[in-house]
């Protein structure tokens, strides 16, 4: 109670500078926590369907029933973008026969790397956000606090009374400015940690799939074209079999 009472006794005798601080570090705290909970909740229904896209990607006869599959499943979009790079390469070149003499590899990994790099750029959007917060709130702090220290001191000066009861009040409140900005820094760099980790897992992931798709796109026309191999028994196999028959 009496810390409670300590910082509405300091916020109401400090002036415009020293609020503005304070609304700054205010501002500054509900974003980063705005951001931390909406982007956990994306990184985490990502790392959950991930996998069960990619799953049911592969148990699919072709890359459009793939695509479907996986539409139903990555409701984040984020391993999506890389399925539809490939099959929209397939489907340019069912339509056109001067897209068919080029290098079926090279348009793939193309249209992989773009797909990739924008899969990549959403999961790692805002991360700056936390780390611009981590590392400045100290500081808006401390500045509150040196503003605080100094309008303290010139009114003890003014009032003449420079007792060692009427210094320490004063600057105490003042420190609570630090406290504010290492309360608003720490949790901002925890997320960025944890955040961040998450992402450089489904970044991994991406990049494993996207490797599997250019395999498989880059296979000769007569088993990658249709997407997945024919059996011995004239049934089509799944792209996973497809993908394996090209590694051998």
């Amino acid at each position: 109670m009496a810390a409670s009472t300590g910082v509405i006794h300091y916020l109401q005798s400090s002036d415009a500078i020293t609020h503005a601080v304070a609304w700054v570090l205010l501002a500054m705290s509900v974003a980063s926590w705005c951001f931390l909970i909406v982007k956990s909740w994306v990184l985490l229904r990502a790392k959950r369907q991930g996998p069960r896209a990619v799953a049911r990607f592969w148990q699919a006869r072709s890359l459009a029933e793939g695509v479907a599959a996986m539409r139903d499943v990555d409701r984040e979009r984020v391993f999506l973008p890389l399925a539809q790079a490939a099959l929209a390469v397939e489907e340019a070149e069912t339509s056109s026969a001067m897209l068919a003499r080029v290098d079926r590899g090279e348009r793939v990994l193309r249209a992989l790397r773009g797909a990739l790099q924008a899969s990549q750029r959403r999961l790692e959007f805002g991360q700056v956000l936390l780390a611009s917060v981590g590392s400045t709130a100290p500081f808006v702090g401390l500045l509150g606090t040196v503003w605080g220290i100094y309008h303290a001191l010139g009114s003890i000066a003014a009032s003449g009374q420079a007792m060692i009861e009427n210094v320490a009040g004063p600057v105490g409140e003042a420190l609570i400015m630090t406290a504010f900005g290492l309360v608003v820094a720490i949790p901002a760099v925890l997320a960025y940690n944890i955040l961040g980790r998450l992402a450089r897992q489904l970044s991994d992931d991406l990049d494993g799939f996207a490797h599997d798709l250019h395999a498989l796109g880059s296979a000769p026309e007569a088993s990658a074209a249709n997407g997945a191999p024919v059996r011995a028994d004239g049934q089509r196999g799944t792209l996973r079999e497809g993908l394996r028959a090209e590694s051998t």
